[in-house]
């Protein structure tokens, strides 16, 4: 792993007082060459408080255990065994939420980043999310400089006075690869794809079923996602990305080389922001969404089964309401029928209600598509056991 230039990481004990929050930025480009000494400091204070966003990779240099707390707003798949462990607790928010819950009661007394540097000044690289909102709301910011993470922030430069820099990285933004797209998962897409119009605003999650959607798309399309993924390159590629809008990307190196000095990324304030999302202009919101389980009253579960945790609550609330907003667009959940021989259809959800069935409009696995809109209860679980072939 690239390490940071000496000098980068002692000051970093000037700038933590006892009993402070400490907020790490999160997505693939976290600061994790401050990760060592974090963990370090905290154990010396023994009553430091720590606030994770998503988290897509296992990061063994910061250690929960050494906080006095330790919570997360979006549990990510690195953060699976520390939520099951009780090392972090996750916290059970929308993202269009967390500015809020950080402005209020999770409000960091310093936030931790990578950041970018640009001819005009210093930049967040491959996520934004929540972390413009911080600096505009005057909590102070940390920062390694990365010398190999792409420019992707679509705003202006951050204030030289709210960010200390604490040195220069060659750590780029972490890589994560996904399986290739299988047979279920591109017959679930090509169902998808017959819902999306010419010229619509998609959203899709990252992984195979996310990559399979946006491969069985065949009309240009507007991609305005939480998480921009690596297909969108391929998309581009087949000159049908008229445009692409997020708050993180989560891909390779040849997305964030295809992203690199291109306008994409923007602050949860903005990305979720439900009045935004659901307006038809310039066009309506297809939100595409999958889920770990469906109820028979079309509620929907994404955050683990009985047994594991396997994500937060996220965004999907947040682009399936607003899919149900839109005049003509949709709100879509697309999931396979079975996952490791037992249903994805329950008569009761292992976890919570993550999604309302009310902001559920199509649902679509191998087997088809059923459309719920404008049917009652009865209808509604009916047209899903059809669906399920039950």
């Amino acid at each position: 792993m690239p390490k940071p230039s000496v000098g980068a990481v002692p000051a970093l004990d000037d700038l933590i007082r006892p009993g402070m929050r400490i907020a790490v930025a999160d997505g693939t480009g976290t600061p994790r060459a401050l990760f060592p000494e974090l963990t370090r400091i905290a154990g010396h204070h023994g009553d430091l408080r720590l606030v994770l966003g998503w988290t897509p990779h296992a990061e063994p240099d910061l250690d929960g255990a050494a906080f006095a707390d330790a919570r997360t707003v979006m549990s990510g798949w690195g953060l699976r065994k520390p939520v099951d462990a009780g090392a972090v607790r996750s916290v059970p928010t929308r993202l269009s939420a967390v500015p809020s819950l950080l402005a209020g009661p999770l409000r960091p007394d310093l936030v931790l980043a990578s950041l970018v540097r640009t001819p005009d000044g210093l930049r967040f690289g491959a996520e934004v999310s929540w972390m413009r909102g911080a600096v505009l709301a005057g909590i102070p910011v940390a920062a390694v400089v990365s010398r190999t993470a792409p420019h992707s922030d679509a705003g202006p430069p951050l204030p030289a006075d709210a960010i200390t820099v604490l040195g220069e990285t060659d750590d780029a933004p972490r890589e994560v690869a996904f399986s290739a797209p299988g047979e279920v998962d591109r017959r679930i897409a090509a169902h998808v794809a017959r819902w999306v119009p010419e010229g619509a605003r998609v959203q899709v999650g990252p992984g195979r079923l996310g990559a399979a959607v946006l491969d069985a798309i065949d009309v240009p399309v507007r991609v305005d996602s939480g998480l921009l993924p690596e297909s969108v390159v391929d998309l581009d590629a087949r000159g049908l990305l008229i445009s692409a809008f997020g708050a993180y990307m989560v891909g390779t190196r040849r997305l964030y080389d295809w992203a690199d000095g291109r306008a994409l990324l923007h602050p949860l304030e903005v990305t979720h922001d439900p009045g935004r999302l659901c307006s038809d202009t310039p066009s309506p919101l297809i939100a595409v969404n999958t889920a770990v389980e469906i109820d028979r009253a079309g509620q929907v579960n994404v955050e683990g089964t009985a047994t594991a945790v396997v994500g937060g609550v996220g965004g999907h609330p947040d682009y399936a309401a607003a899919g149900t907003r839109s005049l003509r667009g949709l709100s879509v959940v697309a999931v396979a029928s079975g996952h490791r021989g037992a249903s994805t259809l329950v008569e009761t959800l292992s976890r919570p209600v993550t999604t309302a069935s009310h902001d559920v409009d199509v649902v679509v696995t191998e087997h088809g598509s059923a459309d719920l809109r404008g049917l009652d209860r009865r209808e509604r679980a009916a047209a899903l056991a059809r669906l399920w072939d039950e």
